[in-house]
Formats: structure tokens, C-alpha cells, sequence
């Protein structure tokens, strides 16, 4: 048995984090994304199998640094250098350039020698079989690691939420809303096993939440904002300023009728002249996270509100797991940190139920009594990097490592072993 911790590597659509085991926070957190000297479409895509699965990695790596930086870094080069982000909606769609960026995550910025480390990884709902495989591939061949588990995300994020002191059992069944920066899933999951069949994604995250700040800017005339900085600036608004109210229109005569309380003011920075410039943050506040609640006001592509999204997935689910779904609904993901989001979704929720119960009732002219369901919205503090804190957690149990598929299995058996991994559920239940 290895006493080195289990690398804990999260790569989401937007950011990435990496750490050991038994942390409270990943060690970095930063953009999934990769610059190379290459043309962006030089490199194969969907699919493509890595030109260089090699374990003779010492010799090439110091070459291979030169072509590429990941992360911030890459942000930084995008003027001279191709710009990639090899995952889309959660899924790898560039093994070429994953692989590159695993490389850099492990030797520069976890320092660490993956021969002598169990690493667990994460996978979105409706990951193929194909990727657990490729992945396996390029973690067992190229980088040589002791042990690897995949883990769903959804799963760790229910994990996550044994912090939160509203949670009275630790229990793996429950319903997971995620929401990162490009997309949301709602995940049902009873007994450490994914409901597949009932999983619902929507398309509004934290991307389109900034874009409709920026929207509401600009259709409020907001001139002081430089153009270069727009982005910037609607993320701070999103990120410094924003809130879910109970009601948008007692939002509204709150506003009107005391603004100094509820108007905020923006201090920024131009990026390129270094002069200061100031921007009024008004209704954005709270008009902002509510297209989760309202998806209408921003656009008419999508128009389902996430409690009733949340209620179809549960619904949908098997009948004798449906109190567990209610009961234990857990926030997971940047996109869920907004103040009072989790009582508005719980009451909106609860509305809906309620509702059900009451039309049930009427139809069997009061002859059928049905209990209340327990609605709980559960928020803690780890929900920001939930998926990867449960990962921490469940890497740092004594039984993970019996989990894993070793190295020895790969080589007698090859990838499809990690077709399959072994579900947590009837160890820690």
C-alpha cells in the first residue's frame, strides 16, 4: 500500500483543479486551456488518438515545453500562439492536446512523479466507454501511474455536501444540480449509482449569465465601460455583486424606492490606458442569476425554469428513490454560489410539489391522503470546487485504493478494464 496521497485532477469545460488527497482546496484552479505553436486545427480532433503515447516521456518533455504552456499562461499567449480548449460541454474532444496538458499539470505544476501515485479523475454524465478508455490509455502508457479510478462528478459532489450541517446521514442517493461555466446537468443518484436515463443538462451557466450582464449594460447605455474590459467587467458585476431575490417585482419598487441602499459601484481599471473609470451596478444584481428561474428574460431559446427541470428529473426517476431525490438536493459548481439561491430553489421546488400533491388529491376527491415530501436545497462551503473536495475525500479513505485499477490489470488486460469502475456506494454507505 503507497502513503503518498492520490492525485486528485477535476477537468471541467472551463477550469481545471488539481491536488492531492486529504486537501481542503485544489492546490491550482485555473483555465482548461492550451497554447502551441501549431495551427488550431493541425492537431487532431474528436477522437484522434495522441501522436506521442510514449513512455519514454524524461526525453521528450524538455522539448515539448517549448511548443505549449497551459492554463493562465495560455490565456497569455493567445496573440502569438494557437489557442485550444480540448474539452467541450465536459467532454474531451482533443486527446492530442489533453495529453499535453495532463503532462503540464503533473511534472510543472504538481511536481510530482505519477509512477508513484494513484490518481483519481473525474468524468460529466454520458461519458462514452471510448474516453474512460483513451483515457486509461494515456495515464497507464504515457505517464506510467500506479493506480486510476474515474470518478462521476456527480457522485464526488454528493460526497462534497457531508460538510454542510444540514446533512444528517452520509448518504451517496440524492439529486446533484451542477452548474459550471458552460453548462448545468441536474444528476440523479441512488446508492452511488448515476440514473442515466433520467439526467436532464440545460444551457445556462456562468458563460451566459456574464454575457447577460454585459447585455443589460449595454442596453442600459453604460458608456464608461471600455469595450476591451466588457468581459471583465460583467464577470466582476456576476461574481462581487449578484444575488437571487425571493420576487423579481418586490426586487424592482425595492430598488425604486431606496437606491442608495441597493445601487453599487464598480471601480475599475482601463487594461490598456491605466485610467480609472467607475460603472452604476443596478438591477444586473439580481436580474442577473435569475435566467435560471426565468430563462425568458434573456432568451427564447430555453425556456424551462431550473426548479421545474429539477422536478422533472426526480419524477423521471424510479418511484422508490423519488423522497431520497427530494430530500437531498445538492448545489455543485461556481454557477450555485449566488447568495440565496439554494432557498429560492427550494422553495420554487417545494411549489411545484406541493402543487402535484394538491391536484392528486382533488382528483381522488379527498379520499387519498398523501404525506408532504421533504424538499432540502443543500449549499456548504465547498461547493465552488465540490466535485473535486469530494474527490479529495473519497481518494483519503482507506478502502480507495482497492478501487483503483492498477497498472498490473492494465497490462494483462488492457483499457477496457476502466470501462467499468467500481461503484463507492456499498463501501461508505
Amino acid at each position: 500500500m503507497s502513503n503518498l496521497p492520490v492525485v486528485v485532477m477535476d477537468n471541467g469545460t472551463g477550469y481545471s483543479k488539481l491536488g492531492f488527497s486529504g486537501n481542503n482546496e485544489p492546490s491550482f484552479v485555473f483555465p482548461t486551456a492550451i497554447a502551441t505553436h501549431e495551427s488550431p486545427s493541425a492537431s487532431g480532433g474528436a477522437g484522434s488518438k495522441p501522436s506521442f503515447l510514449s513512455n519514454n516521456l524524461a526525453s521528450k518533455r524538455g522539448m515539448e515545453d517549448l511548443n505549449f504552456v497551459i492554463g493562465d499562461e495560455a490565456l497569455a499567449q493567445a496573440k502569438t500562439m494557437a489557442l485550444n480548449y480540448p474539452i467541450r460541454h465536459g467532454q474531451i474532444n482533443n486527446w492530442d492536446h489533453m495529453e499535453r496538458f495532463w503532462e503540464q499539470s503533473i511534472f510543472k505544476y504538481l511536481r510530482c512523479e505519477p509512477e508513484d501515485h494513484h490518481f483519481l479523475l473525474t468524468e460529466p454524465p454520458h461519458n462514452p466507454p471510448e474516453n474512460r478508455e483513451m483515457t486509461a490509455e494515456i495515464m497507464f502508457e504515457s505517464f506510467n501511474v500506479k493506480g486510476l479510478y474515474i470518478a462521476v462528478q456527480a457522485v464526488l459532489a454528493l460526497a462534497a455536501s457531508w460538510t454542510s450541517n444540514k446533512v444528517s446521514e452520509q448518504t451517496l442517493t440524492g439529486t446533484v444540480v451542477d452548474s459550471g461555466d458552460g453548462v448545468t446537468h441536474v444528476i440523479p443518484v441512488a446508492e452511488g449509482y448515476v440514473i442515466g436515463s433520467s439526467i436532464k443538462s440545460i444551457p445556462i451557466a456562468g458563460r451566459d449569465i456574464t454575457s447577460f450582464v454585459q447585455q443589460l449594460l449595454r442596453e442600459r447605455g453604460e458608456t464608461s465601460i471600455p469595450p476591451e474590459d466588457s468581459l471583465r467587467v460583467a464577470e466582476a458585476i456576476k461574481e462581487d455583486f449578484s444575488y437571487v431575490c425571493p420576487d423579481i417585482v418586490k426586487e424592482f419598487k425595492k430598488y425604486d424606492q431606496e437606491p442608495d441602499k441597493h445601487f453599487k459601484k464598480y471601480d475599475g481599471l482601463h487594461t490598456v490606458t491605466g485610467r480609472n473609470y467607475s460603472v452604476d451596478v443596478g438591477f444586473e444584481r439580481f436580474l442577473a442569476p435569475e435566467i435560471f428561474f426565468n430563462p425568458e428574460i434573456a432568451s427564447s431559446d430555453f425556456l424551462t425554469p431550473l426548479p421545474e427541470v429539477v422536478d422533472t428529473v426526480v419524477q423521471t426517476s424510479p418511484i422508490d428513490v423519488r423522497r431520497g431525490l427530494y430530500k437531498n438536493i445538492v448545489l455543485s459548481g461556481g454557477s450555485t454560489m449566488f447568495k440565496g439561491f439554494d432557498k429560492r430553489l427550494q422553495r420554487d421546488i417545494k411549489r411545484v410539489v406541493d402543487q402535484r400533491i394538491r391536484m392528486s388529491e382533488e382528483i381522488s376527491g379527498g379520499a387519498m391522503k398523501a404525506t408532504p415530501m421533504e424538499v432540502n436545497v443543500i449549499s456548504h462551503k465547498k461547493q465552488r470546487h465540490a466535485v473535486w473536495f469530494g474527490g479529495s475525500l473519497l481518494a483519503s479513505t482507506a478502502e480507495f485504493q482497492g478501487y483503483c485499477h492498477t497498472k498490473a490489470e492494465y497490462d494483462e488486460y488492457g483499457p477496457s478494464i476502466c470501462r467499468h469502475n467500481r461503484v463507492f456506494g456499498s463501501v461508505l454507505g
